[in-house]
């Protein structure tokens, strides 16, 4: 029944800390109930205070840490405040959600009243489920100690259960889109009373298919209530998404449309698509202590290259849309502690992941959609840490690169291997094809066609 979120992501609770990332919490929490902490002693001094935050929830962001606002913060909690529209747009790592969180619970606080049953007063959409995860988390910890009651519906979670808890009413609810449809058909859940609406990840539910929903979702919303949008990059279908919903925006931008964050070290290396895994080994065993993140294009792909590098003995997990919740929860677990060093993920299953110590990003596939490159990488050099992104390029790839530079509006750098030619890229064939064995390297391997059966281990490989 209803649109399902066909690459929502797993429910592994985290717990914020300083500047609002999150870390593993230990169980799983569905709501903010039942909190044992008591309410932090108020705090009405310091930058978020001036801006009109209250003192409770004041109080609970210094105790995380959180002290001096980030641009985004800077620029959008005033408005917010006022009660105005806003258009985000940055990226993710830059405190999006205490930029929309704050303000929020702010306002819900002064307003005073208690939800009514199956209804929410603040709406929050998010694609993922690990986005919605992080999302509620944070809420959690802001809200800490204040009579907000928050509440975090997604798929791959008892249906039933979210029907009878949000029969008493939330404060705020966090949802992605397909879960909200399925509730909202059931009647367990009504959007008439939902007078604040945040769309985080804007442009990723776009790119996912939520369109359509979203649409439906608007048409249910009060005419009369407050939106916040936020993207990090601008396709098209963002400006009638923003007409849809938005009133007179205050547009904030931390980083232009589909620019990298600037602390990204970028390069393109050319590799035929045989040699590109031994060629994403070498460079990972300069750096056996340090996570990294490696983007495919496929499930299957992903799959067939962490199992690679699996018996060339790197510690790697997968995570895509095929997985188990279980399967996924549990490699995002191992990932964040530290106990592997590398994840192989597509597109989707890594959007919105919060990962600050990630060091590297290989894109060891191009995506065919430009945009995706800027997501890929933003996945490095968060809270103010630098971080370094690699494109493996090949001839039939060639294309893909051009319009990546061509939406980023800069060129990648070139660091290794030889610019095939447009004869070379033409004979390889349309990128994303099947992927052929991976070979032993080759002096400008761009123009030879690649090994059919898998290399041994590099050479290279630190024990």
């Amino acid at each position: 029944m209803g649109t399902k979120d066909p690459m929502e992501q797993n429910n592994t609770r985290l717990r914020p800390n300083r500047g609002g990332k999150s870390t593993p919490a230990r169980a799983p929490i569905q709501a903010n109930e039942g909190r044992r902490a008591p309410a932090r002693e108020p705090v009405i001094t310091g930058p978020f205070a001036d801006m009109g935050i209250d003192h409770r929830i004041n109080a609970n962001i210094i105790a995380m840490g959180l002290t001096t606002p980030t641009p985004i913060q800077e620029q959008g909690i005033p408005a917010i405040v006022q009660g105005r529209d806003v258009l985000g747009l940055a990226q993710t790592g830059t405190g999006k959600t205490a930029a929309f969180g704050l303000p929020m619970l702010t306002r819900l606080i002064n307003y005073g009243k208690k939800p009514d049953p199956k209804t929410c007063r603040a709406l929050i959409l998010a694609p993922t489920r690990e986005l919605a995860t992080q999302i509620a988390t944070n809420i959690d910890a802001y809200a800490e100690g204040t009579p907000i009651r928050s509440f975090r519906v997604v798929g791959g979670a008892s249906i039933n259960t979210q029907t009878e808890r949000l029969s008493r009413g939330v404060d705020v609810l966090i949802a992605t889109p397909g879960r909200l449809m399925d509730l909202i058909e059931r009647r367990a859940i009504s959007l008439e009373a939902t007078t604040y609406l945040v769309l985080d990840e804007a442009d990723q539910m776009l790119d996912i298919g939520f369109i359509h929903t979203l649409r439906k979702i608007a048409r249910m919303l009060p005419r009369e209530r407050q939106t916040l949008m936020f993207s990090a990059t601008m396709p098209k279908l963002m400006s009638e998404l923003s007409d849809t919903y938005l009133t007179n925006p205050v547009k904030v931008a931390v980083n232009p449309p589909g620019q990298a964050a600037k602390k990204i070290d970028q390069g393109v290396h050319f590799v035929s698509q045989g040699d590109k895994a031994k060629l994403l080994a070498e460079y990972m065993s300069k750096h056996t202590q340090e996570m990294a993140m490696v983007f495919g294009r496929t499930k299957h792909g992903c799959d067939k290259l962490a199992k690679l590098l699996d018996s060339w003995g790197f510690a790697v997990a997968a995570i895509h849309g095929n997985k188990s919740q279980g399967q996924r929860e549990r490699a995002l677990e191992a990932f964040r502690k530290g106990e592997t060093k590398v994840l192989v993920a597509t597109d989707v299953a890594a959007r919105g992941l919060d990962i600050p110590d990630v060091a590297h990003i290989y894109n060891y596939d191009l995506p065919n959609v430009p945009e995706n490159y800027v997501h890929r990488i933003g996945r490095t050099a968060r809270a103010g840490r630098d971080g370094r992104a690699v494109a493996f390029c090949s001839p039939a790839e060639l294309g893909e690169l051009r319009a990546i530079e061509k939406a980023m509006k800069n060129t990648i750098p070139v660091i290794g291997g030889d610019v095939p030619s447009a004869a070379a890229a033409a004979a390889a064939g349309p990128a994303g094809g099947p992927q052929r064995g991976r070979g032993k390297p080759m002096d400008g391997g761009a123009h030879k066609r690649p090994a059919r059966r898998p290399s041994r281990a590099p050479k290279s490989r630190t024990a």
